[in-house]
């Protein structure tokens, strides 16, 4: 049976992307520019910049959709995704798969501009988005499942700019998931109540009354990685400057989350887009004045 996508449906299909809520485009995307400066040492090819950059938006759209497609029977009964397009029939199942299989389609076509390596890593980056919206069914760890799929980009952007995927990109790429593991953890906080009536599993719920403290110490891990990577890439005080900056926003947020309000953990959540920007400029810096 042929599904077509309608055009009085954008509206609801470009929410289904989250087009209106690009804070997951930008997390996605600082440790993406991360390895790609990294690798490139300074600014990298124009043209390997834009398809990452517009990989970044298409496969998150399409992880947003497959994530509202595995939650379409949950999400009318919580709270902050009630209104989403699936949970209220504006837009059918397969017309979300549909637009999910074209925005993959969209990503491949890009990515087959690349190496053979590059292209190679970008299967497992589809299957990572892919399994990752069901994993809270079965474990506890559906955030680490997500930051395994956020840090994903950090290997192929070696790939495409060296060929190889280096030691080094490991350690961004472990620092990475842990931070992601961290700020969807506060994330998850949010939707606590919500999940535990549904049945659903997260690390919020398995962290239970230990949660700002162990999100605490993943974050410490993250903040000490990024400090080794630093050491190891001989960077200057510049990119410190940026870790620095980190540290701080980081700690505030924890600070905020004390009284474990829902809107103090989103906005937590939310702050981490900073925490990237801080991390990307102080790399800027470093490669931009030492040429």
């Amino acid at each position: 049976m042929k599904i077509e996508l309608k055009k009085e449906n954008w509206k609801y299909y470009l929410k289904l992307m989250r087009f209106d809520k690009p804070i997951g485009t930008w997390l996605l995307l600082w440790p993406t520019l991360w390895a790609l400066w990294i690798a490139a040492e300074g600014v990298p090819n124009w043209w390997v910049l834009t398809v990452f950059v517009l990989g970044v938006f298409l496969m998150r759209s399409a992880g947003c959709i497959i994530n509202d497609y595995a939650d379409r029977n949950f999400d009318a009964h919580v709270e902050r995704t009630q209104a989403r397009p699936l949970a209220l029939k504006q837009v059918t199942p397969n017309e979300a798969l549909t637009l999910f299989g074209a925005l993959v389609l969209v990503a491949l076509v890009l990515v087959l501009t690349l190496n053979l390596l590059t292209i190679s890593l970008s299967v497992v980056a589809v299957l990572l988005a892919a399994s990752y919206p069901f994993m809270k069914r079965y474990t506890y760890y559906p955030q680490v499942v997500l930051g395994a799929a956020f840090a994903w980009g950090i290997p192929m952007a070696f790939a495409a700019i060296q060929g190889s995927v280096p030691i080094i990109s490991w350690l961004i790429y472990v620092a990475t998931l842990l931070w992601v593991l961290a700020y969807d953890t506060l994330y998850g906080m949010v939707d606590r109540e919500d999940d535990l009536k549904l049945g659903l599993k997260s690390t919020a719920i398995l962290f239970g009354d230990m949660d700002l403290m162990l999100i605490t110490f993943i974050q410490s891990i993250f903040i000490l990685g990024m400090l080794l990577l630093g050491q190891q890439l001989e960077l200057s005080f510049y990119y410190y400057l940026g870790w620095l900056a980190s540290v701080l926003l980081i700690t505030r947020q924890i600070w905020r989350c004390r009284n474990r309000d829902k809107q103090e953990c989103f906005n937590a959540f939310l702050n981490n887009n900073y925490v990237g920007l801080a991390f990307f400029l102080g790399l800027v810096l470093h490669y931009w004045l030492r040429a």
